[in-house]
Parts: structure tokens; C-alpha cells; sequence
């Protein structure tokens, strides 16, 4: 099974080089990487008390963003190094200020793992989620570095679970402790005999309910909703877009003079091309579609903001908005469901909104919790979509009941990240 991972690596990297001419994506996956060891050596003078937090992307560094500010806050001693696999989570917060340093993760080979422990020399490692390199593990363990995991959740059909599982079960002790959601993941461990366990939820309750006591106020996004109901629908992909553009068009030609409604949409792609693609959808299904950019700068020109107030749709052509944009909805669509999986629900959820998403969200505790509590929806076609969309829109009473039961849900939640730093610290 080891030659199985290394192959895969290995592959894995092969594949990135060939289609990198072809996808920015890969493209930035394989030259961020190139030089990046010689680069480490030369800027970070490893030793000084480095904590290392690791994320895969964006949704994983929200969840290691508490647990980082309450270090720079509490244990200002500490150098922070901050990594991440994914070019989406590297371009989008490599200027991180809290951050000493923020880098690509080398590949996880022997040699580039024992170089990257080597150079940076950390005295506590931090994964988060669901990050799990052998070589890297095996290296930190071997020299002595405390190693944890946090906000991790474990399902029965994971590999660590299998017949077939013993190397990657090999990686689960490697940690001196796992922070896991919630107990069924615990008792998953201690049935194959991992029982260093913490119990204590996860972090992007604390990050999500901090983003509430300070939200950025958005002019633009206040003066397109102005007194209407509006839905946000945030991180959505095309799948998700055809059933959101195809009912919100109906329901501005047939009920625009009973209830005003407005769209945001956020896609989870802000590329020309993809932004352009969305604007065109809009614009068919009989909706008056505007870009976030075009208005930016425009706030105080009469003739711009009457534009923007009598448009239908929004679309927000950036990225680092959306966890303040959905302070303006009325309720939210949460894309990814038609897809891999849901995005982050809980920066709607601390709203006080009701949230809907797709069919793929079981592997998402929220998720589950919030359908279970009544403050969520899932829906698998455009009839279903339809029917929760036009209840949330003309039934303020059964919105505003969803939402406080979303909101209770986040606060009851509240209070990982210090039971983490307690017991790392």
C-alpha cells in the first residue's frame, strides 16, 4: 500500500505538469511548487518556536483561522507558518497578516518532507480537517514534533476503516491528538484502537460567529437590495446557477409588483469567463443583471445607482466578500450540493437565515443537524427548488422562525478553538 501512495503522488504531480499549459488552476499548483524548498531555506530561519498549521484550501483555513489569532493573541512568542496544498487557499490568502510565513506544502515525498521539517524546524504541527500525509506525519514523529489534527470528522466509509486500511490507520497514531466533531467520529477511533480523542466541535462556529460581531458594510449590496427580499445564493457552480437563474426569473415576472426580490449570486469561480457565462444566463432567463465591479467605484452617481436599484440580479465578480454579503439576505443558497459537496452553510447560518443547498451534503455534519432542526434545506431538482424557494420568499413568518433556529444552532456550537488552544498550548 506505501508503493501505492508514493505512485500516487507521483502520478499526481505528472498530471499537474501535463494539463498545467492548459488550467490556471494547475498552472499555479505547479509553479508555486517550483524552487519552493530552496525558497523556505532561504527566507524562514527555522527554530524560533514555529507553530505550523496545514490546510488543503479556503473552507480549512477558515476552520484553522480562530485557532491561529487566538495564538498570535495568547502566545505572541510563537512564529506562525502557514501552508496550504491548494492554489485557490494559497492565492487568496498568502498575505495573510497573521501569518509569519505563507507558502505551498511540497509534495509529500520522503526527501521533500524531511527537507521541509528540516528547514523549518516546528515545534507543534497543526492539520486541519482532513489532512493526512504520510511522509510528512512520519517525519514530524520521528524527530519528536507534537503533531494534532483539528476540526476532523470521521465517516465509516473512509479508507482508515477498511480491511485494506492498516497504512492509513499507521497515520491516525502518528498524532498526540485528534479535536473531532463530534462523538460518532470518536468512537470510530477508539474502535481501531486510536484513543488519544478530543471531543469539541469545530472551529468555524467560533470564526463564523466572530465575522457577525464585526461585519464590513457593503453599500453597494445595501443599495441593490433595498427594501426587497433578497437571496444570496453564495459558492455556487453552473449546475446549482441553471435552477436558482431558471426560478428566481419566474418569480420576478410574476410576482414583481407583489413582493420585490432581489438575487445575489457569488460564484465560486470569478473568472472573466465564468462571471460572463453567469451574467449571460441571468440576462436569459428575463432578469436585468449587473456586476459587483461595474458599481464598486459608483456609489454617489445618480444615474449608476438608479441602475443598480432597479436591477434583479448581482453578481459578485471577486472573492473575500461573500462571508459579509450574506449579513444582506433574507436567506441564503449555499452552492456545491449538485456537485463534490456543499460549501461553507454556517457563514449563512449565523445570520439568523435559513439556508438550502443540494442533494451531496451528508458528509457534512452542519448539514445534517440544520435539516434535522428545520433550519435547512436540501433540494434535488428544480421542482423541489422551486417550491422551499417560493415558501422562504412569501413567508416571512416561516423565514424568520428558520433563521432563529439557524442562528441558536451556531451559538450553541460556540467554544472550540479554546478548548483546542488550551490543551495544545
Amino acid at each position: 500500500m506505501r508503493l501505492i501512495y508514493y505512485l500516487g503522488i507521483y502520478i499526481y504531480w505528472f498530471a499537474a505538469c501535463i494539463i498545467s499549459p492548459f488550467s490556471k488552476k494547475a498552472s499555479l499548483f505547479v509553479s508555486g511548487r517550483k524552487g519552493l524548498m530552496r525558497r523556505i531555506r532561504d527566507e524562514y530561519a527555522g527554530g524560533d518556536r514555529t507553530i505550523w498549521f496545514h490546510c488543503a484550501s479556503v473552507g480549512e483555513f477558515e476552520q484553522a483561522r480562530p485557532l491561529i489569532e487566538m495564538f498570535r493573541k495568547k502566545s505572541p512568542e510563537h512564529r506562525i507558518l502557514l501552508t496550504f496544498f491548494s492554489p485557490s487557499g494559497y492565492e487568496l490568502r498568502k498575505n495573510y497578516p497573521f501569518a509569519d510565513k505563507v507558502y505551498y506544502l511540497p509534495m509529500d515525498t520522503p526527501g521533500k518532507a524531511e527537507a521541509f521539517i528540516e528547514a523549518v524546524k516546528p515545534e507543534k504541527a497543526i492539520f486541519i480537517k482532513y489532512e493526512f500525509w504520510y511522509n510528512y506525519l512520519r517525519t514530524l514523529s520521528r524527530k519528536g514534533v507534537d503533531t494534532y489534527i483539528v476540526s476532523a470528522i470521521f465517516r465509516p466509509d473512509q479508507h482508515f476503516f477498511k480491511w485494506y486500511g492498516s497504512f492509513f490507520r499507521k497515520m491516525l497514531y502518528l498524532y498526540k491528538r485528534l479535536f473531532v466533531q463530534d462523538e460518532a467520529s470518536a468512537v470510530l477511533l477508539r474502535n481501531i484502537g486510536v484513543t488519544s480523542v478530543t471531543v469539541c466541535g469545530d472551529t468555524r462556529f467560533d470564526r463564523v460567529h466572530e465575522i457577525t460581531s464585526s461585519p464590513a458594510d457593503l453599500p453597494v449590496v445595501s443599495d441593490f437590495k433595498g427594501d426587497s427580499v433578497c437571496m444570496v445564493a453564495g459558492s455556487t457552480w453552473p449546475p446549482d446557477e441553471e435552477i436558482i437563474c431558471a426560478s428566481a426569473g419566474r418569480l420576478c415576472a410574476e410576482n414583481e409588483k407583489e413582493i420585490p426580490f432581489k438575487l445575489v449570486i457569488a460564484p465560486h469561480e470569478v473568472e472573466k469567463s465564468n462571471v460572463e457565462r453567469l451574467v449571460r444566463l441571468s440576462v436569459s432567463a428575463g432578469m436585468r443583471t449587473v456586476k459587483y465591479s461595474d458599481f464598486a467605484d459608483a456609489i454617489g452617481n445618480t444615474d449608476a445607482e438608479r441602475e443598480l436599484s432597479e436591477a434583479h440580479v448581482l453578481v459578485i465578480d471577486n472573492v473575500g466578500m461573500l462571508s459579509s454579503i450574506y449579513r444582506y439576505a433574507d436567506f441564503a443558497y449555499i452552492g456545491g450540493g449538485f456537485g463534490v459537496g456543499i460549501h461553507n452553510i454556517l457563514e449563512a447560518a449565523t445570520y439568523s437565515i435559513p439556508v438550502v443547498f443540494g442533494p451531496n451534503y451528508r458528509k457534512f455534519r452542519e448539514a445534517c443537524s440544520m435539516i434535522g432542526n428545520g433550519s435547512a434545506f436540501s433540494v434535488g431538482d428544480a421542482r423541489s427548488f422551486d417550491e422551499i424557494f417560493l415558501k422562504l420568499y412569501k413567508d416571512p413568518s416561516f423565514r424568520l422562525d428558520c433563521g432563529k433556529t439557524a442562528a441558536d444552532y451556531v451559538n450553541s456550537n460556540l467554544g472550540a478553538t479554546e478548548v483546542i488552544f488550551d490543551a495544545i498550548r
